[in-house]
């Protein structure tokens, strides 16, 4: 069984967010494919096979963290596109990549050297703090939004680049009050910089301490920050020590993603 490890949202190796990336003839049983997820030990583990010609996707797409199976993945979602087009496996004519996945049918369409993913957009919620995050995150956000179903997490707002780059959380802390993970985010200092708000994404609840870089969580900080900064087109940064660039286009109910990716592992499972 072949295994890849693909960086996702850099065009650099060892950057991005890495996935792993596992092409497959039909699923094996779901225990086989957490073991696999656990034993790769990434944040999470893409599963793809084809699927029969005539119908409304392409593959089967399934997303594993070491602990769980995720509704929606997008860093590895990008690794897997980019598996497909190296193995010569992109469509003929060139249209987007199309994905069965638990969160309906994504596409990956071709973009110079990356793809850029079609997914659901978040809808935003603004709510209290729960009890017990400011303490659990070691600071109060300026404001507080639910993500929906597809995420399923909270969106804070912090004063600046600052206190999003030396945030310091109590991981046990999250588990006990958040949903699936906390992104924090804030405008970025420098409009010059290259990207527009930077963010970090915190996931423990599904065996993540912190995701490098998190393309479903730009399905809600692309309205967060489009209906701040007033434009569509943004580009984020996320990651602490780690860090990748994140496309982001919002198109109503849509939001796209674009990206770039490296392959940095090729080889097989033996077991």
């Amino acid at each position: 069984m072949r295994l890849r490890i693909i960086d996702a949202f850099t065009d650099r190796p060892f950057a991005g967010n890495p996935a792993g990336v596992v092409l497959l003839d039909a699923f094996p049983e779901d225990a086989r494919l957490q073991l696999i997820a656990a034993e790769v030990n990434l944040s999470e583990t893409a599963f793809a096979h084809p699927l029969p010609p005539g119908g409304e996707a392409d593959w089967a797409l399934r997303w594993f963290t070491p602990r769980c199976e995720v509704d929606l993945c997008g860093h590895a979602t990008l690794a897997t596109a980019h598996a497909l087009t190296a193995d010569g496996r992109a469509r003929a004519d060139g249209a987007p990549l199309r994905f069965a996945t638990r969160s309906g049918v994504l596409t990956a369409a071709p973009n110079g050297g990356g793809h850029t993913l079609d997914l659901p957009t978040a809808p935003l919620t603004e709510e209290e703090l729960p009890a017990g995050l400011a303490e659990a995150l070691g600071t109060v956000p300026l404001s507080v939004h639910d993500t929906g179903p597809h995420c399923g997490d909270l969106l804070l707002e912090l004063p600046g680049e600052k206190a999003v780059r030396e945030l310091a959380p109590d991981h046990r802390g999250l588990v006990r009050h958040s949903r699936r993970g906390v992104v924090v985010t804030a405008r970025a200092d420098d409009p010059a910089a290259g990207y527009d708000f930077v963010s970090r994404g915190f996931f423990p609840r599904v065996g993540i301490d912190e995701d490098p870089v998190t393309g479903s969580a730009h399905t809600a900080l692309a309205p967060f920050w489009s209906a701040r900064l007033g434009r569509d087109r943004l580009t984020g940064l996320q990651g602490g020590a780690r860090t990748g660039i994140v496309r982001t286009e919002l198109r109503g109910d849509r939001t796209l993603l674009t990206g770039d990716a490296v392959t940095v592992f090729d080889g097989a499972i033996l077991a």
